[in-house]
């Protein structure tokens, strides 16, 4: 059988595990010979993070009894031996559902009440607040216990009217939008909100997040789920029937919520079976598929390739039976490798850009660091040698020499403050425009364009112009760090001249590449903000929920541009630290290396020595940083869709090396301050 979703997604974690190891080995390195500062101490975690905790986002959007459910139970679950998220006939899931894995929670089915639609908080927020849920546990040994505990997520109750239209269900001013009135007067309504599935299953443990949705054009939508969950997913899947094509009500859908480009988007032609004939030859049928295809692709606007016919039952039928043949007629492996190919390589493309260039500049740091530290090694020895033969009062001058350079040395210090100083009011007015509060402020404009009247019709306009204010801000913020970049160049090549250091500025950074994100919740939100949606702002819930959602999202760019750059700064200044450390410690080293030739001749043969080793020590260091680099590159080109080979355990030899070295450079990188060394 071809490689299935399943399979590639969990070649992709397989490599996501050895690059997150190689990187840890990476980091333990510079961790166990003082190496790391702060900033790259920060970039380790973060990156780490990255590869072993991001999630990756797939939504399966449709109307109704459309085969959502079965096409998730054929793609993930077919491992269970029977369905297990409901897929019945006329059992529907009517809440949103998230299927993922946090092994800092327990295993289960959280739920949240219908009722806390009435409150003012956020679904974001109710995230946080665990009472709020109700769980149900999940026996992993039992999958028929699992799958009556799911079936939770298609039950209804029924309501008045009156409660219907308090919890969003039932509009008198769009009578054709309501559920059905039933012969009592009442209306069904969902029992949650939403549902939470924590599973250790092997594709959710390696970050995969499902969402299955109910009909996202009934009156009851979820605002959330439009405007927060839908825009973050990775990949969108929009299932259609292969018996009805495209209806009224997907064409909606379509338009309304999924039309604007993402980072990729597939239909799936679900229940093809369904087309089969006995009055027609299997080439009549294939070319009814066809058509139907080249129909759905017409209407919808997208290339026919994009559309991929296929049966979500008689695959998962075939996957439980383990019948290729029907498998091969079900047509979901052409569509699993499609799915694969359009997300997972970009997935893995963007991981390893990230991880390689942040060690790239990691090892271009640290060989800085060891070119100085090799330098002063030099210094050392050329004047350890000339000592050879020198009397006692010669050896007092050069101590009376080396205070007197590093009482000169010292003076940098004031020239250091003062960069300082302009360094952190640049950067200061930099983080500013990037702040919530700032941010606040801008969508609080929208917001009152929004409450003014029932049909805001220049929110459109309004919304537009936020996001080029926003867009502005970001551009002001590249301009300014370009500024602050300019100022450490001068900066540095000052205090190179005047005091020996060694001082690179770091490449500049561009955070103009975060405008395409706002772009793209531009491209998702402006659509709420037409005549087609008006009706639904003009709801103050909506309203509200539209505002807290949009924060949410754009708070996520502004984090992470003001993130990036405030990395780049300290990155950038690390070194001077760095630097100035080391130089102190060096002078001290010669200070107390002059001190004992002077009570003891004896000492310059075995100090210069000591200098020699240290000098050798740190050419190993970067030797075994260079490979250890080498092997996370090596990982890191790897193709992620190919299983990756088994981890090994340390290489104990390198791991000796490391602990040698460590040993080794503790009396090197140890020290205090030349004031302190030299005393009075």
């Amino acid at each position: 059988m071809m490689p299935t979703f399943a399979s590639h997604l969990d070649a992709l974690g397989q490599w996501r595990a050895q690059a997150d190891a190689k990187l840890a080995n990476l980091a333990r390195f510079a961790r166990e010979h003082d190496l790391l500062d702060e900033a790259s101490s920060e970039w380790f975690e973060a990156m780490r993070h990255r590869l072993s905790g991001e999630k990756l986002m797939v939504a399966f959007v449709a109307e109704f009894s459309r085969g959502k459910s079965e096409l998730i139970n054929a793609i993930f679950f077919s491992d269970k031996g029977r369905r297990m998220m409901p897929a019945s006939a006329g059992r529907t899931t009517m809440c949103p559902v998230e299927l993922g894995y946090d092994a800092q929670d327990p295993v289960g089915l959280s739920l949240l009440p219908i009722e806390t639609r009435l409150e003012a908080a956020s679904l974001a927020e109710y995230r946080r607040q665990t009472k709020a849920w109700t769980w149900i546990e999940l026996d992993l040994g039992n999958p028929d216990g699992m799958a009556e505990a799911l079936s939770q997520v298609v039950r209804t109750r029924t309501v008045s009217t009156q409660e219907a239209a308090r919890l969003g269900f039932w509009s008198e001013d769009h009578p054709d939008d309501n559920p059905p009135l039933q012969a009592d007067g009442q209306v069904e309504v969902p029992v949650w909100r939403h549902a939470r599935i924590n599973l250790p299953h092997p594709l959710l443990k390696r970050g995969l997040v499902v969402l299955d949705t109910p009909g996202l054009n009934a009156i009851g939508t979820e605002p959330e789920l439009t405007l927060g969950l839908l825009p973050q997913a990775h990949a969108t899947v929009f299932i259609l029937g292969a018996d009805t094509g495209v209806t009224k009500s997907d064409l909606a859908i379509w338009r309304d919520h999924l039309s604007g480009p993402a980072l990729a988007r597939f239909v799936a032609l679900n229940k093809i079976d369904a087309l089969a004939d006995p009055l027609s030859t299997p080439e009549q049928v294939q070319d009814v598929i066809a058509r139907q295809c080249h129909s759905v692709a017409q209407t919808l606007e997208i290339p026919p390739e994009h559309v991929f016919p296929i049966s979500a039952r008689q695959a998962l039928a075939a996957r439980l039976s383990r019948d290729a043949g029907g498998l091969t007629d079900s047509r979901l492996e052409a569509f699993e490798s499609a799915l694969s190919e359009g997300l997972l390589p970009r997935r893995r493309d963007n991981l390893a850009q990230a991880a390689g260039d942040g060690a790239q500049q990691f090892q271009s740091q640290l060989t800085r660091r060891f070119g100085e530290m090799r330098r002063l090694f030099a210094d050392q020895l050329l004047e350890l040698r000339g000592l050879r033969g020198k009397s006692a009062g010669k050896v007092q001058l050069m101590l009376q020499r080396v205070q007197a350079e590093a009482t000169e040395f010292e003076q940098c210090t004031a020239r250091l403050q003062a960069m300082r100083s302009v360094h952190a009011r640049m950067l200061k007015g930099v983080m500013h425009d990037l702040s919530s509060d700032r941010l606040r402020t801008e969508v609080d404009v929208l917001q009152q364009v929004l409450g003014g009247s029932w049909l805001p019709l220049g929110a459109k306009r309004s919304f537009i112009e936020l996001c080029s204010r926003l867009r502005d801000l970001i551009e002001q913020a590249q301009q300014r760090n370009d500024e602050i970049h300019a100022m450490l160049v001068a900066s540095f090549a000052k205090l190179n001249a005047e005091f020996g250091f060694s001082l690179v500025a770091e490449a500049l950074l561009d955070v103009r590449k975060y405008t395409e994100d706002l772009n793209l919740i531009e491209r998702n939100y402006v659509q709420y903000l037409g005549l087609s949606q008006a009706f639904r702002l003009a709801q103050p819930g909506f309203q509200e929920q539209f505002r807290r959602m949009l924060i949410s999202r754009l708070r996520v760019v502004f984090e992470t541009v003001s993130n990036d750059i405030e990395l780049w700064n300290k990155t950038a200044s690390a070194q001077v630290d760095s630097q100035l450390r080391e130089r102190r410690r060096n002078f001290k080293r010669r200070y107390e290396t002059l001190d004992r030739i002077q009570s003891a001749s004896s000492d310059l043969d075995s100090r210069l020595q000591e200098v020699q080793e240290q000098d050798e020590r740190v050419l190993q260091l970067q030797t075994r940083l260079g490979t250890l680099v080498n092997e996370l590159t090596e990982v890191l080109s790897q193709d992620a869709l190919q299983p990756a080979p088994m981890l090994l355990p340390n290489d104990v030899a390198a791991l000796s090396l490391d602990l040698s070295l460590a040993s080794g450079m503790s009396s090197a990188l140890a020290g205090e301050s030349v004031h302190g060394a030299l005393g009075a």
